[in-house]
């Protein structure tokens, strides 16, 4: 389940509180008291065994005796009757529960179901969807809904809070109400044994009240409906994330450099930034962070100008600045021009733009004008210093009564305590973001910064992939599944290196020998210098007990070294395997970086990719950077660029830049090859040589287990479904090849979109359109294969093949009713490609299990009209006269 039954939580029409108490202090007192004082319209009934009056109504000694169904019932009686009361409010029609008791986890004695799981069952048949157990509660402000035992009711606002933790709540609350700061929605999740962040996130993106969505998370319970539903929500409000427990999950014995980088909390950091959430790390930047959405305007750049009384603090909220990876607005010429007429002479003339001390508020308020004005600043800092020579309060109504009206982003942070209150006051009741600090101001202006960052990065159309590659998947299983087969984890050092090499990333020639005069042999046959090292499969870093000799030259010296390395190995590691060496040509690469790239599978995410600085002393560089695949090129260098060596791969001093498309390639056919052979466990290659040539993997480790199922079912977002690659037969009897849309496809929609006649676009867009806009585009090829769907036909099976038509379906969270969308050529008209498309677009909803299929189409499209009746579709009237709503049951 996902957003079934969440009206009857969040917008009931009436409560029951089962466990009402009425002695001062109990959770049930406290809970009633919540409940009938916060202004909820609908009917309270409060239920409980002993006859007593809770809140000055009498309570109901039981369900039965309820005068109507609840819509939510908020329970808070023992753990051993929670099943039982699910189960009788279920029979009797209740859609939604929050369990505030706790206790119900532990498994029952007799080794049957633990209460957790009898609550569950019970809720089933009757589709309730339960919030907790173990939680505070729920609270919707906006409703006077306070079903929870909360020591201040929140304000109303338009910010949703989820949490795990209870103690947040509490903290959460007593801040914002100091600061009034409003919630749309107050939710404890508790234990999310039903309801949980997926489900949360898919309903608030919905929901026309709420602007932001905050998280406090401890653990995600189920990935791919986290990634889509945060995805989802994320393109349409901010969410921010803070993640609790970051170093007690990450501890892990991993045999591959990948496992040991690959942290827990970083691969929860790389899933939230794929998500497109900002994250913060502290409670204090989770309270800025929310003063800032609550108040702020979004910022269009990281260019930040800031207007201050004092140097001191410009200069620190410009350290600020730059630490953070801000940028100082330059000031214009017209803006430094204006500023010379209403400032003294002694004002800094550049930015930060210092009004000197004695500034009064006429002065902050012409400085600020001018700096409005100026295009090249995307917002402002405004800071004042306490003086006895001007009024702070003064310099505060300036700045509120000169950004009326403007739409340009101000911060401000008015220094001192309470020589500072009254201005803050003031900053809150105009909703104007205020800090206590320069350096809390810039933490409140990069929220917004990376905000608009994670936004672009979910909206960017991709570059295209610089050449396409078809991998040899059978001959990468064949190998594995030999491997899995006897029963090995780890595939030998060539074997490893062939399933790369399948995968289209380019190894260096290795030659497998059983004795040290082979290898010499082999050695003598490459006429270079070579790299000789021990093969076994019990030795997986070889080089820390001496498996590995570089630039070793002549038959003599390989020889003498084999049997060196033989001896010296079997003493340290008596117990391991020795199978023989790989002897390989050294490869003279004196300008190449040593990277590693790698896979581990994370137990929350599944498979998390990795790229970093490689080498022997890869743990201790620690320069990596994660990422969740699948990747395409423009998540695969937003990937690098988060590491430091990327600044050394672009050039530098006259060292050419590394081939970044080729690095970048390397990661994408990584992505696929674990996407494709669910039995990799973890995967490093290190190191992978990069320079301006390309890039060469000169060393390779594999870990396998057998695997439970597909390799896509195992990653958290859902990749490029190859399968439904197929041809359509048109009326004329052509065939034209359809795939699934890929990110790469929005320059292919713009181009699709400019062949068609503008009477086709109105009709299909509802509007008049000159062109795509670039966001449309991005968002019609950047889809959830999880819960949408894209099907294009082309010219051709060539990669930048023209596209004629395009078929799209947008399913609920709950996969019960889709809405599609269709986009033909218009030269392509009269040939029965619309018509094939939605054929197979239908028959795909129905594989899928999608109940029904709607769109919306304008009275006067007749083709469409006749299109969908065609097709078994029925028209029903809507709101709009000049609109129909087709629909189709499957």
């Amino acid at each position: 389940m996902s957003i079934r039954n969440l009206d009857a939580l969040f917008a009931p029409s009436s409560v029951a509180l089962i466990g009402a108490g009425a002695r001062p202090g109990s959770v049930g007192a406290v809970i009633a008291r919540n409940l009938f004082r916060s202004g909820f319209a609908g009917p309270v009934m409060p239920v409980n065994r002993r006859p007593q009056t809770v809140e000055g109504v009498e309570v109901h000694p039981d369900i039965a005796s309820l005068p109507q169904a609840p819509d939510l019932a908020v329970i808070a009686t023992p753990p051993a009757t929670v099943p039982g009361v699910i189960a009788e409010l279920g029979a009797r029609g209740t859609r939604g529960a929050v369990v505030i008791t706790a206790g119900l986890g532990a498994a029952a004695p007799d080794g049957g179901k633990s209460l957790r799981q009898q609550m569950l069952d019970a809720a089933r048949p009757h589709l309730m969807r339960i919030v907790g157990p173990n939680c505070i509660g729920i609270m919707v402000p906006g409703i006077g809904l306070n079903g929870s035992f909360a020591h201040i009711a929140p304000r109303k606002g338009d910010i949703a809070f989820l949490t795990q933790s209870g103690a947040m709540v509490t903290a959460v609350l007593d801040w914002a109400t100091t600061r009034g700061i409003g919630f749309s929605h107050f939710v404890s999740l508790g234990d999310m044994a039903d309801v949980d962040f997926g489900d949360m996130l898919d309903y608030l993106a919905a929901d026309p009240d709420t602007h932001a969505v905050l998280l406090y998370i401890e653990a995600i319970t189920n990935a791919r409906k986290f990634m889509s539903a945060a995805r989802a929500c994320a393109r349409l409000k901010p969410v921010v994330v803070i993640k609790a427990g970051r170093h007690t999950e990450g501890a892990r014995a991993a045999a591959s450099h990948t496992g040991a980088l690959a942290g827990a909390d970083a691969v929860y950091d790389a899933a939230f930034r794929r998500a497109g959430a900002l994250r913060v790390y502290q409670m204090h930047e989770l309270f800025n962070a929310v003063e800032t959405l609550a108040l702020s305007r979004p910022v269009a750049g990281d260019r930040l100008a800031i207007l201050t009384n004092g140097g001191g603090p410009g200069v620190l909220a410009t350290d600020a600045l730059i630490d953070s990876g801000g940028r100082l607005a330059e000031l214009s010429p017209q803006t430094r021009a204006q500023l010379d007429k209403v400032l003294p002479p002694t004002w800094s003339r550049s930015n930060p733009v210092d009004i000197i001390g004695d500034a009064p508020g006429s002065r902050f308020a012409d400085a600020l004008q001018a700096m409005l004005q100026d295009k090249g600043m995307d917002a402002i800092l405004v800071l004042n210093c306490p003086t006895a020579i001007a009024s702070s309060s003064e310099a505060a109504a300036a700045v509120i009564d000169t950004v009326k009206g403007s739409r340009r982003p101000v911060f401000t942070s008015w220094l001192g305590d309470s020589a500072a209150a009254e201005s803050r006051a003031m900053f809150g009741a105009h909703r104007i973001p205020t800090f206590f600090t320069p350096e809390q101001a810039i933490g409140g202006f990069m929220y917004m910064v990376r905000h608009r960052r994670a936004q672009e990065l979910l909206m960017e159309v991709p570059p295209s992939v610089p050449e396409a590659f078809t991998p040899d998947t059978e001959a990468a299983n064949a190998v594995i599944r030999r491997v899995v087969a006897e029963g090995r984890p780890w595939l030998s050092e060539a074997e490893a290196k062939s399933v790369i090499a399948a995968y289209g990333i380019p190894i260096v020639e290795t030659r497998i020998v059983a004795t040290p005069e082979a290898a010499a042999q082999a050695a003598a046959a490459f006429k270079v210098p070579v790299a000789l090292k021990i093969l076994s499969r019990d030795i997986t870093h070889k080089s820390d007990i001496g498996g590995v000799v570089l630039n070793l030259e002549g038959a003599d010296a390989v020889r003498a070294a084999a049997d060196s390395m033989h001896r010296h190995i079997g003493t340290v590691r008596p117990e391991a395997r020795l199978e023989g060496f790989t002897v390989q040509p050294m490869v003279n690469r004196a300008e190449a970086y040593e990277l590693i790239v790698g896979m581990v599978n994370d137990v929350q995410f599944g498979p998390v990719v990795l790229f970093g600085h490689g080498g022997t002393g890869v743990e201790v560089i620690n320069d990596k950077a994660l990422a969740l695949p699948p990747l395409n090129m423009k998540l695969a260098r937003e990937m690098m660029a988060q590491t430091r060596i990327f600044k050394l791969m672009q050039g530098f001093r006259g060292k050419p830049a590394v081939a970044l498309d080729d690095v970048a390639l390397c990661l994408i056919k990584l992505a696929q090859l674990v996407a494709d052979c669910p039995e990799i466990e973890e995967l490093d290659i290190n190191p992978l040589l990069a320079d301006e040539h390309g890039v060469v993997a000169l060393d390779a480790r594999i870990k396998v287990a057998p695997a439970a199922g597909d390799g896509a079912s195992r990653l958290a977002i859902r990749p490029y479904p190859r399968a439904l690659e197929q041809e359509l037969q048109l009326r004329d009897g052509t065939r034209v090849p359809i795939r699934p849309v890929r990110p790469e496809d929005g320059p292919g929609m713009h181009r699709l979109f400019g062949k068609m006649a503008p009477e086709d676009i109105r009709l299909r867009f509802f509007t008049p359109m000159k062109t795509l806009p670039a966001p449309l585009a991005a968002r019609l090829s950047q889809i959830d294969y999880d819960r949408e769907m894209a099907l294009v036909a082309t010219e051709s099976t060539a990669h930048d093949a023209e596209a004629l038509g395009a078929v799209r379906i947008a399913a609920d969270p709950d996969n019960e009713r889709a809405e599609y969308a269709i986009l033909v050529r218009t030269d392509m008209k009269g040939r029965g490609l619309g018509y094939a498309l939605m054929r197979r677009m239908i028959d795909y909803a129905r594989e899928r299990g999608i109940g029904e299929i709607f769109g919306d189409v304008l009275r006067e499209n007749h083709p469409m009209l006749k299109l969908c009746r065609d097709l078994g579709f029925t028209a029903a009237p809507t709101e709009d006269p000049t609109v129909v709503r087709m629909s189709l049951p499957l």
